[in-house]
C-alpha cells in the first residue's frame, strides 16, 4: 500500500487519531503483513524483530506451528457454540488449566479480552466477600474497554474519561527507583505499603472487597516490587477480610521465568487471578482463575460472568494447545535463560553509557530505564523516544512505558520462542541506538 492511502484510509476512516509513542502519527509506522517466529515484515517487504510480541499475545512466537494445526483442526470441526452448552475443547481447557493451577486454585470461567476478565474478577471479588471498594496500585494498568477497568488502570490519568467507577481508589506502587516517599529499600519497611492502607481505611466508602495488581507492573515502568511487599500486602488485606487479585495477564504462563509471576514472592497466594494475552497462542481468550470456595460462594449471591464468543471451541482448543506448549517446551526456563541475556547484555553496556539508569524485570518482561543524569535520574523521555526510532529504522520494535507521565523506560517483551541469535542482533541494534543518542545529548549539552 502506498503512504498516500495508508493516510488517506486512516483521517477518512479511523477514529480516534491514534499516535505511536515515537514515530508520531499511526499511519508513518509500518504496515504489518506477515509475522513468523519473533519476526514481523512489512508491506514493503522489510522484516522487524518483534520485541513487543504483538500486543503480547504472540509471547509463544507468531504462528507457532502447534497453534495453526489446532486452529486449522477444529476449524472443520466446531468453530463456535452457544455459551449455555458445553463442548469438547472448553471441557478440555476447564480440565488442563484446573490440573495445572497451583492449589488452591482450580475453578475456571473463559471470557475473550482481558479486560472482560478483570472486570468479571472484580465482580467476582465483591460477590464473594459482599464488599465493594477495590484498590489498584497507582502504575498499574488493567484495561480501557470497561467503566471499570478504566476506572483501575492508574497509569494513565483517569481524568481521560468523563466519569470513574465509585469505590475504586489507587495505593501507591512500590517503585523503588523512584520511591514516591523519598527513601530506601529494605531501610523504608515499605513504608509506601503502610502509608497508603492509613489513606485507603480512610477513604473507603463501604465494606471493602479486595485489591488487584501485578506481579511486574508492565505498562507502568516494568516496576518489579521489591521482596515482601506482595506477602505484607496479602496480610493487610487479609486483616480487611479483602481478596487478592493478581492480573496475570502480561506476566503468567511463563513469561516471568516461572509459570506464573506470583510464584517468584515466596508464601503468597492469590484468592482470584486473569489470565490472557498469549493464552490463546495469538488468539482471544481470557480466564478467570479462583477457589472452589470463593466461586460457590460468589455464585449464591449471584455472580456470572459470559461473552457470546467466551466458550467458542477454536478459542479454548487454542487455549489448551498453548498450555500444552508451555510445559512441554518450557517457555518458563527459556524465558529464564532470555533474561540472563539481555540482562548481561545491558550491564555491560552500562559500563559505557550513563544514559541507562536502571536495568530490571523478569524473564521475557524486560525494562531499561534511561535517564540523562544517574545521580539525579533525570529521565531521558527524548532520548528515549529517538532509541526507538533508530531501533525501528534498523529493524527491532518495542513500546516505551513508565509511570505517570514519564515515557522512558524501553520495554523489551521478545517472544519465548526467540533464539540467542536473534537477542544478540537485536542488542547489537539496540548498542548502537544508544551509542547515538548518547552523542547527541553530550553535543546538545556542550
Amino acid at each position: 500500500m502506498k503512504r498516500s492511502e495508508i493516510k488517506d484510509i486512516v483521517s477518512r476512516w479511523m477514529f480516534p487519531p491514534e499516535k505511536t509513542s515515537y514515530m508520531g502519527g499511526i499511519e508513518d509506522a509500518p504496515v504489518l503483513a506477515q509475522s513468523h517466529g519473533s519476526t514481523v515484515v512489512d508491506t514493503d517487504g522489510k522484516e522487524y524483530l518483534d520485541f513487543q510480541s504483538g500486543q503480547m499475545g504472540a509471547a509463544l512466537g507468531h504462528q507457532h506451528p502447534r497453534i495453526v494445526a489446532t486452529i486449522e483442526r477444529t476449524l472443520k470441526t466446531l468453530m463456535h457454540a452457544s455459551n449455555t452448552m458445553l463442548n469438547v475443547p472448553r471441557l478440555r481447557l476447564h480440565e488442563k488449566l484446573g490440573k495445572l493451577l497451583p492449589k488452591p486454585l482450580e475453578r475456571s470461567l473463559f471470557l475473550v479480552s482481558g479486560s472482560d476478565a478483570i472486570e468479571a474478577s472484580v465482580d467476582l471479588a465483591r460477590k464473594a466477600t459482599g464488599g465493594l471498594d477495590m484498590l489498584g496500585l497507582h502504575a498499574g494498568l488493567h484495561g480501557s474497554t470497561s467503566f471499570l477497568t478504566r476506572s483501575l488502570t492508574f497509569a494513565w490519568a483517569r481524568r481521560k474519561h468523563a466519569l470513574v467507577a465509585p469505590a475504586t481508589s489507587a495505593i501507591l506502587a512500590p517503585y523503588c527507583y523512584r520511591c514516591p516517599l523519598g527513601l530506601t529499600f529494605p531501610r523504608c519497611e515499605i513504608q509506601c505499603l503502610k502509608t497508603s492502607l492509613t489513606l485507603a481505611d480512610a477513604n473507603f466508602t463501604a465494606k471493602p472487597a479486595g485489591f488487584i495488581g501485578e506481579p511486574v507492573l508492565s505498562a507502568g515502568g516494568l516496576v518489579v516490587p521489591p521482596p515482601g511487599f506482595y506477602a505484607a500486602l496479602q496480610a493487610e488485606l487479609k486483616q480487611r477480610e479483602m481478596l487478592m487479585i493478581f492480573d496475570e495477564s502480561q506476566t503468567g504462563l511463563g513469561k516471568t521465568g516461572k509459570l506464573f509471576g506470583f510464584q517468584h514472592e515466596s508464601g503468597v497466594m492469590p484468592d482470584i487471578i486473569v489470565l490472557s494475552k498469549h493464552f490463546g497462542g495469538g488468539l482471544p481468550i481470557s480466564a478467570v482463575v479462583t477457589t472452589a470456595a470463593i466461586a460457590e460462594r460468589a455464585v449464591d449471591n449471584g455472580f456470572f460472568a459470559t461473552r457470546s464468543h467466551a466458550t467458542d471451541p477454536i478459542l479454548c482448543a487454542a487455549g489448551a494447545e498453548s498450555l500444552d506448549i508451555v510445559i512441554e517446551e518450557d517457555m518458563a526456563g527459556r524465558a529464564a535463560r532470555i533474561e540472563a541475556r539481555i540482562k548481561a547484555a545491558f550491564a555491560e553496556m552500562a559500563r559505557d553509557f550513563e544514559l541507562i539508569g536502571d536495568i530490571r524485570g523478569r524473564g521475557v518482561l524486560i525494562g531499561i530505564e534511561l535517564v540523562t543524569d544517574r545521580e539525579r535520574k533525570t529521565p531521558a523521555n527524548a532520548e528515549a523516544k529517538e532509541i526507538a526510532r533508530l531501533c525501528q529504522e534498523n529493524g527491532l520494535i518495542f513500546q516505551l512505558r513508565g509511570v505517570g507521565d514519564l515515557l522512558n523506560v524501553i520495554r523489551l517483551v521478545p517472544p519465548m520462542t526467540t533464539s540467542d541469535a536473534e537477542i544478540d542482533h537485536a542488542m547489537s541494534v539496540l548498542r548502537d541506538a544508544i551509542a547515538t543518542a548518547s552523542r547527541r545529548h553530550r553535543a546538545a549539552a556542550e
